[in-house]
C-alpha cells in the first residue's frame, strides 16, 4: 500500500514520464513531460518572441528616414506610407488569430509565418543592397537628393515590407499563446508556471525592443542600411532553423485549437 501511495503522488518521478493528454511533440508522437513542453520549450519560444521584436522594430525605427532618403519620397508621402503600414500590422493579427484558431492551428501558423517572415526580411535586405548600390553611384555628384530610385526599387521594397507585415501578424498572434500551450493547465505545478511564463515573455519582448532601438539605430547612423535590415533577418533565421534544439522540445496542444464561432 505504501508503494502504491508513493506512485500516486503528484510529485512522483513517474509523473515526468506521463503523456500530456491530447498533445503531440515535434515528431508527431504523444508528448511526454520528460522530453517536451514546460519551461524547456517555453524559454525557446520566449527567445523567438524577443528576436521577432528585434526584427520588427529594426524595420519600424527610422523607416521614414529610409523612404525620404534612399527612396526619395517626400516627408508627407513617407509618413502616409508608414502610417498605412502601421495600420496593416495592427489589424492583421485580429484576422490571422481567427484563422489560426479555427482552421490552421497555432503551430502551423507559426511555422508558415516564420518562414515567410524570414523571406520578407531577406527581400528587404536585398532591397537595401540594391538601393545602396544605386545611391553610391551618386556619391560624387553635388546633389545627392537628385538621385531617384528606379521604377522597380520602390515596388520591390514595399512588397517586401508588406510581406513582413502579413507574416508578422500571424507570428505575433500565435507565439505567446503557443508558449502558454507548453504548460498543462490541469497540472498544479505547470498551471502555476504558466503565470510566470507571461511575465517573462513580456520582459524579454521589452528587452528585444530596447536592443533593437539602441543597436540598430547606431548601425544605421554609423554603418549602413544593409546591416540594419540584415541583422533582424539573421535573428529570425536563428529561431526557425530546424537545427535549433528548442524546436524539437515544443508540444502542440490540440485542446487549444477550438474555434469560438461555430
Amino acid at each position: 500500500m505504501a508503494i502504491n501511495a508513493l506512485l500516486e503522488r503528484p510529485q512522483s518521478p513517474l509523473r515526468e514520464e506521463a503523456v500530456v493528454p491530447r498533445t503531440f511533440d515535434y515528431n508527431g508522437r504523444p508528448a511526454k513531460r520528460s522530453t517536451s513542453g514546460g519551461w524547456r520549450a517555453a524559454w525557446f519560444i520566449v527567445g523567438a518572441a524577443a528576436a521577432e521584436r528585434i526584427a520588427y522594430f529594426g524595420i519600424e525605427v527610422n523607416l521614414v528616414n529610409y523612404l525620404t532618403g534612399r527612396l526619395g519620397q517626400s516627408t508627407a508621402m513617407a509618413a502616409k506610407n508608414v502610417n498605412t503600414w502601421f495600420g496593416v500590422t495592427a489589424l492583421l493579427p485580429l484576422v490571422l488569430a481567427f484563422v489560426a484558431d479555427c482552421y490552421v492551428g497555432r503551430y502551423r501558423t507559426i511555422v508558415a509565418a516564420s518562414l515567410l517572415y524570414v523571406l520578407g526580411l531577406g527581400l528587404l535586405t536585398i532591397s537595401a543592397v540594391y538601393t545602396s548600390q544605386s545611391h553610391s553611384n551618386y556619391q560624387n555628384t553635388e546633389k545627392i537628393e537628385s538621385c531617384s530610385p528606379s521604377q522597380s526599387q520602390v515596388p520591390f521594397f514595399f512588397f517586401s515590407l508588406y510581406l513582413v507585415a502579413v507574416t508578422g501578424g500571424g507570428y505575433k498572434t500565435c507565439n505567446q499563446a503557443f508558449g502558454a500551450d507548453q504548460f498543462d493547465e490541469e497540472d498544479p505545478e505547470e498551471g502555476k508556471a504558466k503565470s510566470y511564463y507571461f511575465n517573462w515573455s513580456s520582459f524579454c519582448i521589452c528587452i528585444g525592443l530596447s536592443v533593437s532601438m539602441l543597436t540598430l539605430s547606431y548601425i544605421q547612423d554609423n554603418l549602413n542600411w544593409v546591416l540594419r535590415f540584415g541583422i533582424p533577418c539573421i535573428a529570425m533565421v536563428v529561431t526557425v532553423t530546424p537545427q535549433n534544439p528548442g524546436v524539437s522540445l515544443t508540444i502542440v496542444n490540440l485542446r487549444k485549437h477550438v474555434c469560438l464561432i461555430s
